[in-house]
């Protein structure tokens, strides 16, 4: 969602690259380039304008701190006020829980910004955090709405309320009834949406508010609709006072303004953050993190949470423990790739690790999904005495792995050179003179001293 953005800020941060401190004069070239940044990601001019002046305020009255150079104090100050302006840090808990169950969620917003989708990813993400959802199907005017979310909630694995009726207040009244009858902790409501703001569809919403007294409401934002989604959001917080937002479309081909523009106009904050397709493409927004993106800095944090999610821990651990013993097979490569895709793109996770900025465009055209597919179909066209043993791949076999596989013998041939690379670093790794030299190198640092040499 921000790679423009990035891209754009990491140029505006070279200009302060060999400057001895930070003056008025080289921080005004460098909020130029943030300033054109902003407004090229559609940010909203007064957001922009606010942003860019705390900026200018916090680097000139700064003092520079030690070990920091002039672009590194600048990066700082940039981080923290776009920490702030979408919200500061996330709260332990994304979403209010009421007093007593159930809680009540209210979706809301336009036509085609992904409610109902949205509804199934939320009701899954509830109840992998030990939570048991009841979706319920308000919308009774778009062909086919209700289908649709039944439909998403048995992809998701959570129950949804059927009833024959068609008031969608009687049908958010009697969910929420059932609901508290059978023990479902979380009631999330699919409301009908428009193709523009209409007074009979906010009426309906209000009165479904007056009625199931929602703990939150979730307004549900397409990220690649802009300024839109601001206007559509201020006009629906003017009427229901939403809780939050739901920013989805965030992995298109979106300039990420509305991340920014939405908090300061409602003044409401981000909660959650659809990427994708799939049901599992959701992700809680934590502001500090998205902050560490935007500058190239990465998020770890975020990539370690969805590594404990996705990535079988048994299947791991052996795979650690043959690694320690030098047994690495082709096999264990294969898996690795599994897993890997297992947490998304390739794109998206180089967006999450640190120090990625500069070389990412490169790793982008070597390592894509089309590449990892097509390793993946090698090791698949070998058999299992194959993997467990590369020593049995002689020329025959490869030409035959590669018309099975449907790739060039070449590329057999790359993959193996990849995998006795990887073998050969793990059985370094595992030597007791480079554990020996890795420890100097942590006490040399710890003495600030520098280490013998830089990976």
């Amino acid at each position: 969602m921000f790679d423009n953005l990035t891209d754009k800020l990491t140029r505006a941060m070279k200009s302060l690259r060999g400057q001895g401190k930070l003056t008025e004069r080289n921080i005004e070239d460098a909020l130029r380039e943030v300033r054109m940044a902003l407004l090229e990601a559609d940010v909203h001019v007064q957001v922009a304008k606010a942003f860019l002046q705390r900026v200018k305020e916090k680097a000139l009255g700064t003092e520079v701190l030690n070990g920091l150079n002039p672009a590194q104090q600048f990066i700082d100050v940039v981080y923290q006020e776009l920490t702030a302006i979408m919200g500061g840090v996330a709260p332990e808990r994304p979403l209010e829980l009421a007093a007593k169950p159930p809680t009540v969620v209210m979706m809301v917003g336009l036509q085609g910004s992904g409610k109902t989708t949205t509804c199934g990813k939320l009701g899954k993400y509830l109840k992998k955090n030990g939570h048991f959802p009841l979706l319920v199907p308000a919308d009774v005017n778009r062909p086919a709405a209700i289908e649709q979310l039944h439909v998403v909630a048995k992809d998701a694995g959570v129950p949804s309320f059927h009833t024959d009726s068609r008031d969608p207040l009687a049908i958010c009244k009697a969910a929420v009834l059932e609901a508290a009858q059978k023990g479902w902790d979380v009631v999330i409501l699919d409301t009908a949406g428009r193709l523009h703001l209409d007074e009979d569809l906010m009426e309906e919403l209000a009165r479904i508010k007056a009625a199931c007294s929602p703990t939150e409401i979730l307004f549900v934002a397409d990220a690649m609709t802009g300024q839109d989604a601001v206007r559509s959001a201020g006009a629906f917080h003017e009427k229901l006072a939403i809780t939050g937002v739901v920013l989805t479309k965030a992995d298109g081909d979106t300039r990420g303004g509305a991340a920014f523009s939405i908090r300061h106009i409602t003044g409401m904050p981000v909660k959650f953050v659809g990427n994708g397709e799939k049901l599992d493409d959701f992700e809680r927004f934590h502001p500090d993190r998205m902050a560490q993106r935007i500058l190239g800095m990465g998020d770890m944090l975020t990539l370690i949470e969805q590594a404990k999610d996705k990535i079988d821990e048994k299947q791991a651990e052996g795979m650690a423990r043959r690694m320690v013993k030098n047994q690495f097979s082709l096999d264990d490569m294969r898996a690795q790739m599994q897993q890997i895709q297992k947490l998304g793109s390739m794109q998206k996770i180089l967006g999450m690790l640190p120090g990625m900025g500069q070389m990412k465009q490169q790793l982008e055209t070597a390592v894509t999904d089309k590449r990892v597919k097509h390793l993946e179909a090698i090791l698949n066209s070998m058999t299992p005495k194959e993997r467990q043993n590369y020593n049995l791949l002689d020329g025959k076999r490869k030409r035959r792995i590669a018309a099975g596989s449907g790739r060039p013998v070449h590329e057999v041939n790359q993959l193996l050179k990849q995998f006795l690379e990887m073998k050969k670093m793990m059985s370094q790794m595992n030597n007791p003179s480079f554990m020996k030299r890795m420890q100097g190198m942590q006490n040399m640092q710890n003495m600030g001293g520098k280490p013998p040499f830089s990976l």
